[in-house]
């Protein structure tokens, strides 16, 4: 990686996703400045490190992207509409030093009639319009995200999961992190090809892995749903067999994790 003149910023740095593409920065020593609505805890930190700033409202942002060459949007919220959060960051964006803008989206926002899928689509053509240099990354869901909604149900006396062909592709989030990161110190390059994991398995198969690592010993029931996002995931709306770049497996991450216990 060559590195960059000035800070890369990464909005949702914190999270899941965002403390990948941080740590991953880091390892290759560019300059990061973590984007929060939050002082750092820790009253050593630098302003250039952390910076202070509300996508909601857009307070904070211009001096947050102050001297950015990258912004790597990874903060994103379902309950949230991020296509006002985006907006409030591409408009301080375009007011400083109109840096190269790396968003992450989620494969199959444009065949997935999910609420959540339409504003992520929405935001990728803010992104696409905003007049900034751009690239935008599409990923399955992570490894992380699919675990959880078998472990989300560890008080229950059975597991729910969904039954007939409904097929995922997770991926592990540290290889998109890895991705992202790749991208933000490259040049600006569109809709680069989308990025799923290894193997495509049925939700059943997959929860079913995840009650077995855990060790739990209790039925799993799979229940089948109607309606058109059903309908569209069973069509494969949420698959890139094409781009089953991704190298770690679900069990590898069910083994790395200790079955997110």
């Amino acid at each position: 990686m060559v590195a960059k003149r000035g800070a890369i910023v990464v909005t949702g740095g914190t999270g899941t996703l965002g403390r990948q593409v941080v740590r991953r920065l880091l390892e290759d020593e560019h300059e990061v400045r973590v984007l929060s609505r939050h002082p750092h805890p820790r009253a050593d930190r630098t302003p250039r490190e952390w910076a202070v700033g509300d996508l909601a409202t857009g307070e904070g942002l211009d001096a947050a992207l102050e001297g950015a060459d990258v912004v790597v949007h990874c903060a994103s919220a379902p309950a949230k509409d991020d296509r006002v959060t985006t907006g409030h960051l591409l408009e301080a964006a375009r007011r400083g030093t109109r840096p190269h803008l790396v968003y992450i989206s989620i494969v199959g926002v444009d065949r997935v009639p999910l609420r959540y899928y339409g504003r992520k689509l929405a935001c990728e053509r803010l992104v696409e319009e905003s007049g900034l240099p751009w690239t935008t990354l599409r990923a399955t869901q992570f490894h992380d995200l699919v675990a959880g909604l078998t472990t989300a149900q560890r008080l229950l006396p059975v597991v729910f999961t969904l039954g007939g062909e409904v097929r995922l592709q997770p991926v592990e989030v540290r290889e998109v992190g890895e991705r992202l990161a790749e991208l933000a110190v490259g040049e600006p390059a569109g809709r680069v090809p989308d990025l799923g994991g290894p193997q495509i398995r049925t939700l059943r198969e997959l929860t079913g892995l995840t009650v077995r690592a855990r060790g739990w010993h209790r039925p799993v029931v799979p229940l089948r749903l109607p309606g058109k996002v059903i309908g569209a995931v069973r069509a494969g709306g949420l698959l890139t067999p094409e781009h089953a770049d991704g190298r770690g497996t679900f069990e590898e991450f069910l083994a790395a994790r200790g079955a997110m216990r």
